[in-house]
C-alpha cells in the first residue's frame, strides 16, 4: 500500500458524499415550491405597497381594509412556503434543491407582512 493512495482515499470518500448538483435546467420540486413561495411573496409586496400608496381602489382591490388582509396573506404564504422549502431542502445554495429561492422567499414575504401590517394599522386609523 502506497502513501499515495492511503492519502487520496479521504478526498474520494469526501467527494462522493456531497450531494449531487442538479442540471441548470431542470426545475426540481424545491425549484418550483421556492418559485412559488417567492411569487405569493412578491404579490403580497406588490399589494402592500399599492395600499401604502393608496391606490388600492384603481386596481380593484376594494378598501384599504381589504388590500392590506391580502398584503398579509400573501406574505405569510409566501413566508411558510419559503420556510418550508428551506427546511426541506438537502444540500446548500447551487445544489438545485431552491434553497436560494426559499431564502429569497423569506425576505419578501417578510417585507410584504410588514407592509401588510402597516396599512392594516393606517386603514383602522383612518377608519
Amino acid at each position: 500500500m502506497s502513501v499515495a493512495s492511503v492519502l487520496a482515499a479521504p478526498a474520494v470518500a469526501y467527494v462522493s458524499a456531497q450531494p449531487a448538483a442538479a442540471s441548470v435546467y431542470a426545475m426540481s420540486s424545491g425549484r418550483v415550491g421556492a418559485a412559488v413561495a417567492a411569487l405569493a411573496g412578491l404579490a403580497g409586496l406588490v399589494v402592500g405597497g399599492l395600499v401604502l400608496a393608496r391606490s388600492a381602489g384603481r386596481i380593484g382591490i376594494g378598501s384599504e381594509r381589504n388590500g392590506a388582509v391580502m398584503a398579509l396573506v400573501a406574505g405569510l404564504v409566501g413566508l411558510a412556503l419559503g420556510g418550508l422549502v428551506a427546511a426541506t431542502a438537502d444540500g446548500g445554495v447551487g445544489t438545485g434543491n431552491g434553497l436560494g429561492g426559499a431564502i429569497v422567499a423569506l425576505v419578501v414575504g417578510l417585507i410584504a407582512i410588514v407592509l401588510g401590517g402597516l396599512a392594516l394599522a393606517r386603514s383602522r386609523r383612518t377608519g
